[in-house]
């Protein structure tokens, strides 16, 4: 018992540190989109496409093969230090080609006119990705409080910094309150959407420096043997990294190259209401990736993945119903400027749910160490989001994009379950599954673009909803009562 309240503590704790900064950033959005028109917020939006790429580069899977690895390691210390020397060289590698190139790179990357945001971009990818290997040690390691305090103290210098820079400066000028002269002659120099990134170097160096004391602790001696057989294990990882990066940020990017960059903003901004179901995955993948693997071994272990994978669904059904009929309320997260692209909530919202099943569904092929398959899974999701926004974003514009993510997620998830049935067969109830998913985002997309119904409405549909899973669940909801 002592060991499942540990597993449950330490699984909090890793879960408030992981979802928390999630949530933190959201609620920022409401500050950019006062603060920013849809172009500049474009301009945001186009930085962090940028670093979500590089982050899956620089760090080539070595965060998931420091866990595979670590379990297994004979020396601890080899382990540590060849992971960390590789990504120290390999980032190196990045500065030194960066600041040879820096003209060629920043026109590229669109910084052309604003050097400081390549030079930020260099600083938050550096200090980032080394500040990896630390942050694996101590969740390997069992250290969930000293992980999460640093986790929170970089999103709190982020907060307070942007809130500083984006509203409080600029509502104290508004009112002719006296800030200092340093401040006075110094901050209109540097254009708003630049203090988000100033905002994030200087959280992610301050993480980096409570975390080097756990680098020192270390012999430094590189095993050329264990780095080869990383290597083999994290490129897939690479593959099929760099694959959902896409899937997840090349609508962004496309609209704004084919249609204009304001689009971008507002599609950009919009789509941040998805976090709600993101969050519902990422709080349920933290508790359920651990217990797959644990039970793995158990008689009844695919009876339970398949009771998992439809209450999972129930609930993401309803986390998506709810969202719809009440997004009167949730869209004051944004500005009103940006509403006009609300329209793209419903679907976007559908495509994380499947993107949700098909993380369900993966662990057919992460049992029987097929892991390649998730590779070309995402690599198929990938171009399904290419082909489908260059044909049809100068069409029918923006909502091409959150098609294109739906269709990509929902094909994805479609294939993994084929292949799962033929490897790995797991009896989930598949045409319940798909009733509930059918019933749920019907209900929702009817209600937002045929119905538009009221509160007392809204409240009517959640409710029929809830009576048809209570009628078709009952006995089975009683018996984990």
């Amino acid at each position: 018992m002592s060991t499942l309240r540990k597993f449950l503590k330490d699984s909090i704790i890793y879960g408030v540190a992981a979802v928390l900064p999630r949530v933190i950033n959201f609620l920022l959005v409401r500050v950019h989109t006062d603060a920013l028109p849809a172009t500049n917020y474009a301009e945001n939006t186009d930085f962090y496409i940028w670093a979500a790429l590089f982050a899956v580069l620089l760090s080539f899977g070595m965060e998931t093969t420091f866990f595979r690895f670590y379990k297994d390691a004979e020396k601890k210390d080899h382990l540590v230090a060849t992971t960390f020397l590789s990504i120290l060289a390999w980032v190196g590698l990045f500065l030194v080609v960066f600041s040879f190139f820096f003209n060629d790179i920043s026109s590229f990357f669109g910084f052309g006119d604003k050097p400081l945001r390549l030079q930020l971009f260099m600083a938050i990818m550096a200090l980032d990705t080394l500040a990896m290997v630390p942050f694996a040690f101590l969740r390997a390691s069992n250290r969930p409080l000293r992980y999460a305090f640093i986790k929170l103290l970089n999103v709190s210098i982020i907060v307070i910094i942007q809130l500083l820079a984006l509203r409080w400066i600029p509502y104290w000028e508004k009112l002719g309150v006296a800030l200092p002269q340093w401040l006075q002659n110094n901050y209109p120099k540097i254009t708003k959407v630049n203090y988000i990134f100033i905002a994030n170097v200087i959280g992610s160096g301050a993480s980096f420096i409570l975390l080097l004391p756990y680098l020192f602790r270390f012999k430094w001696q590189f095993d050329k043997l264990l780095f080869h057989k990383m290597l083999r294990y994290s490129y897939p990882i690479v593959i099929a990294g760099m694959a959902y990066v896409i899937n997840e940020n090349l609508d962004k990017f496309l609209i704004g190259r084919l249609i204009d960059k304001k689009t971008e903003g507002l599609y950009a901004a919009a789509y941040k209401l998805a976090i709600f179901m993101n969050l519902y995955i990422m709080a349920f993948r933290l508790g359920a990736e651990p217990f797959f693997f644990n039970i793995s071994h158990q008689k009844n272990a695919r009876d339970s993945y398949a009771k998992i994978m439809k209450y999972f669904v129930i609930i993401g059904v309803f986390v998506l119903l709810g969202i719809v009929l009440f997004l009167d309320l949730f869209k004051h997260f944004i500005n009103p400027s940006y509403w006009q692209a609300l329209e793209i909530v419903p679907v976007v919202l559908l495509a994380n749910l499947c993107l949700g099943i098909y993380h369900n569904l993966s662990i057919w092929y992460k049992l029987t160490d097929k892991t390649r398959f998730g590779m070309y899974f995402s690599i198929i999701g990938a171009l399904i989001t290419i082909i489908f926004n260059v044909v049809f974003l100068p069409i029918i514009g923006y909502m091409a994009s959150a098609w294109a993510t739906l269709l990509a997620y929902g094909i994805m998830a479609l294939l993994s379950y084929v292949m799962g049935k033929k490897y790995y067969s797991i009896p989930y109830a598949t045409g319940l599954i798909l009733v509930y998913l059918f019933l749920g985002s019907g209900l929702a997309f009817i209600s937002y673009y045929k119905l538009q119904p009221n509160w007392w409405q809204s409240g009517i549909l959640l409710t029929f909803l809830l009576g048809i899973v209570w009628l078709v669940e009952r006995k089975d909801i009683r018996s984990m009562v």
